[in-house]
């Protein structure tokens, strides 16, 4: 079994420190923040190279969910996923964590009347994993 970890608030900021330290508390391997890859691909690379710690996956570091109800935003949340996606490839990384949405809506709070219809719901998500699965092919 091998175990990763995301980054924490108590990690260091500058990147192959993160990655030195990541390595020192014995993991296997980092769960990345998305915007923290794309940003910083070429450090990425080099801490990766220098410390022999992979990045396994990504989480998170893009706007608007794939389930967003906002079509702009769910737009640009696939175009910044996408770019993700593509780094992650460049540096070997297998996986992304991507909820449908997070903290949007929920039936046990008022207005409790969804700005969409459930089979809007499974249409938009459906939509988003079908683009998504195109970017996953090409990528890897």
């Amino acid at each position: 079994m091998k175990i990763g970890t995301q980054n924490q608030a108590f990690f260091p900021e500058n990147i192959l420190e993160k990655f030195r330290y990541i390595k020192e508390m014995g993991f296997d391997g980092f769960e990345i923040d998305g915007k923290l890859l794309v940003n910083n691909i070429e450090e990425v690379k080099a801490a990766i190279k220098e410390t022999g710690l992979p990045v396994t996956t990504a989480c998170g570091g893009y706007d608007g969910w794939i389930g967003d109800f906002i079509e702009e935003r769910r737009l640009n949340g696939l175009k910044q996923i996408e770019r993700i996606l593509e780094a992650l490839a460049e540096v070997g990384g297998k996986g992304i964590v991507v909820p449908a949405a997070w903290g949007m809506f929920t039936f046990r709070l008022p207005p409790m009347t969804s700005p969409r219809s459930l089979d809007g719901d499974r249409k938009m998500v459906s939509d988003s994993l079908r683009v998504l699965e195109q970017v996953a092919a090409r990528t890897g």
